[in-house]
Formats: structure tokens, sequence, C-alpha cells
């Protein structure tokens, strides 16, 4: 099996002083884009394990131990039926959960990385515009598009 490098292939390996650090071209080359996937990632896997887990569980117990499904808890309540309406407690619960998860972890990370994309764009867009010369038309909008 060949052995990958981590580093892109026109990188240096070492810093060198006359070369600037150039912020990343696109949004996926961001290291905090990197870390929003990755907290993005990991709470898809818990909120699926518990989620499918939970239901699994129910139907495995349903189909292989139905005595134990049918044990009344009190009245004409089961252990079955508590179970049941336990799913929508769990769906619930995820649901919760991923809310809180995105307000806390995930939104600052992507409000963060929006603003300083927006701040490279500009940065990129004023060191680039072309000076509006006599032979040149007037760039309208954000792309330069004419507006009407």
């Amino acid at each position: 099996m060949p052995d990958y490098s981590p580093r892109r292939d026109d990188t240096p390996t070492f810093p060198l002083p006359h070369i600037e650090h150039t912020p990343p071209s696109r949004i996926s080359d961001h290291p905090e884009f990197h870390s929003l996937r990755r907290a993005q990632r990991r709470f898809g896997i818990r909120a699926t394990v518990l989620s499918v887990g939970g239901f699994l569980l129910y139907v495995l117990l349903s189909s292989f131990v139905p005595a134990v499904m049918n044990e009344p808890l009190f009245g004409r309540l089961t252990v079955g039926l508590t179970l049941g309406l336990g799913q929508f407690v769990i769906m619930g619960v995820t649901a919760w959960c991923y809310v809180r998860h995105m307000r806390t972890r995930v939104d600052p990370l992507a409000r963060g990385l929006k603003s300083r994309l927006h701040e490279t764009e500009s940065r990129r867009a004023r060191t680039t515009a072309p000076r509006q010369g006599a032979g040149q038309p007037l760039r309208h909008g954000a792309r330069g598009f004419r507006t009407w």
C-alpha cells in the first residue's frame, strides 16, 4: 500500500521567509470547515445510534421475547406499549439534542467561518479590483454583472 503524505504537493516542507501565507481559496480547504464537518459528523453518528438503536431494540424485543413485552405494568399498560411510546420520547430527545448541539457547537463555527470568508473575499476583491479607466466599462454588482 503506498504511503501518502498528508501534505499537498505544492506546499513547502519548511516555511520560507519570502512566501506569504495566503488564506485558502476554497471553503473546503479551510481548517475551520473541517472542524465544522467533524462536529456535525460526530453528532450525526450519536443521534443515529440512539434513534435506530432504540427502534431496533424495540423490534427485536417484540419479535423474540413477546412474553416480556406482554407483561402488564399496571392496568392495561404493558411493557411493550410503554417501550413503543418510549420511541416518541427518544425521537423528541434526539431532536432536542440536535437543536442544542447546532446552537452551541456548529452555528458559532459556521458564523465565524462565514465572517472570515466574507472578510477574505472583500480583501481579495479590493486588491484585485481593476482601476476604472477611460476604456473600461463600468462594473456593477458584486460579480461585475450589469444590474438593470
